[in-house]
């Protein structure tokens, strides 16, 4: 399996490419929201000769849909994500302009397939399993691939941190279970790719988590 990150807009988003020998690939929130990022993108795909097989979302916060419209009229694939989420594609103009974002519809994606927990992506030699983990947002998921041993954790899990939990039908109580209950079951050796930021591994979060340390003396 090759991994390949693009940090993307303003907020930084990690989107990620996944492949492997086959040519088959799936790419991993589509933040892209400049022409240059847009570019980098597609030229990344047609230099390996990637044949994009999925466009998977673990959330639908504005900042990780970005690109999606536009990776769909490339590649003629649409995105799939947790129906949960639903709703933030209803209130996409709403999140844009919280965040100093000109409302824009182009930026408004639609779900194809709806993801939900267990259930398994395949791409050429590869499979995701799908782990729901709601609190930062109802929908938030994260794929995990057992054979290659890591997970892609959206803005659930980060290096030292978890994901905002004041947003909207969020729940830091739901975040902090389902990361001990679902992730923190996981082989320490599991690498974590986050939503932002650097990647981390199970057991580091495990250990030095600092919201951990305190969820467990409360």
């Amino acid at each position: 399996m090759k991994i390949k990150v693009f940090e993307f807009n303003l907020i930084a988003v990690n989107t990620y490419i996944l492949y492997d020998k086959t040519g088959e690939c799936v790419i991993v929130d589509p933040a892209c929201y400049y022409p240059d990022e847009q570019r980098a993108l597609i030229k990344y795909i047609n230099d390996k000769n990637l044949v994009v097989k999925h466009v998977l979302n673990t959330h639908l916060h504005f900042d990780h849909v970005f690109g999606a419209n536009f990776i769909e009229s490339q590649f003629h694939v649409k995105m799939e994500a947790h129906k949960a989420d639903e709703f933030l594609i209803e209130s996409m103009n709403d999140q844009l302009a919280m965040f100093g974002f000109k409302p824009n519809d182009d930026y408004v994606p639609t779900i194809n397939k709806y993801l939900n927990e267990d259930d398994v992506i395949e791409f050429g030699n590869q499979k995701l399993s799908i782990i729901h983990v709601p609190g930062h947002s109802p929908g938030s998921i994260v794929f995990y691939n057992k054979e290659e041993h890591f997970i892609v954790s959206g803005d659930v899990l980060f290096n030292g941190s978890i994901g905002r939990t004041d947003l909207l039908q969020s729940s830091h109580k739901d975040l902090i279970e389902g990361i001990k209950t679902k992730l923190f079951t996981l082989p320490d050796k599991t690498i974590v790719y986050p939503g932002h930021g650097p990647a981390t591994t199970i057991g580091k979060e495990k250990k030095s988590n600092p919201f951990f340390k305190m969820a467990s003396i409360i």
